[in-house]
């Protein structure tokens, strides 16, 4: 029978091909049809960045208007990918049960807590928080504490940077208390007070590397 148009100028020239071609396009096909149109020989398909298994708390002060140094760190972090929270003190309790559940479910591996003023009062309480549910702090870091607090349960560095004279004091290291404490005076640098301890950029630098060699 002869063929008309396209179709069977094209029948014509796959019956013409050799049965060793045939067999390769056939399988070509097999292969495109499997594997969707997206398929692609030459490219290689992206490999998705892995997500952080970390988490910083950072507590603001009182009013929330005198610790907007903690957003500012929160926003360098985001540029970093690393997951942070920034809420004031007040709700540390809730805070630190929130935190708890996350790392038993596995969602998260690394605890840091941050805070300025009374949010640094609040880190103290909070890491004693997550001991007593059987979580570790592995970095806790308080700017210019306004209480003498005391240090306690699992947790693996505590760095406190206070102004000494001031509103700030040092932080104390209690019995159960498990890691390395550091106080750091910052009374040599004049341009350090207790309402700017948290904005100043060479100390926000000092507690974002602090948060990255933890990590």
């Amino acid at each position: 029978m002869k063929r008309f148009g396209a179709s069977a100028v094209l029948s014509d020239e796959i019956s013409s091909l050799p049965r060793r071609m045939l067999r390769l396009l056939l399988a070509a096909a097999v292969a495109i049809l499997l594997l969707g149109p997206s398929f692609d020989v030459g490219a290689a398909q992206p490999t998705p960045a892995p997500k952080s298994s970390a988490h910083v708390y950072l507590l603001r002060g009182a009013f929330n208007i005198f610790s907007l140094g903690m957003d500012e760190i929160g926003s360098r972090l985001d540029q970093m990918g690393i997951p942070n929270t920034v809420t004031n003190y007040l709700g540390w309790q809730s805070l630190a049960d929130e935190a708890a559940a996350a790392y038993k479910s596995g969602r998260v591996r690394t605890i840091i807590l941050v805070g300025h003023s009374s949010g640094a009062n609040a880190v103290t309480e909070m890491a004693a928080r997550l001991s007593q549910l059987g979580v570790p702090v592995k970095l806790a870091i308080g700017l210019d504490p306004t209480a003498h607090e005391t240090a306690t349960g699992h947790v693996g560095r505590y760095i406190n940077y206070y102004v000494t004279g001031g509103m700030g004091t040092v932080v104390n290291k209690g019995k159960e208390f498990s890691g390395s404490l550091t106080n750091v005076d910052m009374e040599k640098n004049r341009d350090i007070g207790h309402f700017n301890i948290d904005k100043n950029k060479a100390l926000q630098d000092r507690v974002v590397n602090d948060i990255r060699a933890a990590l």
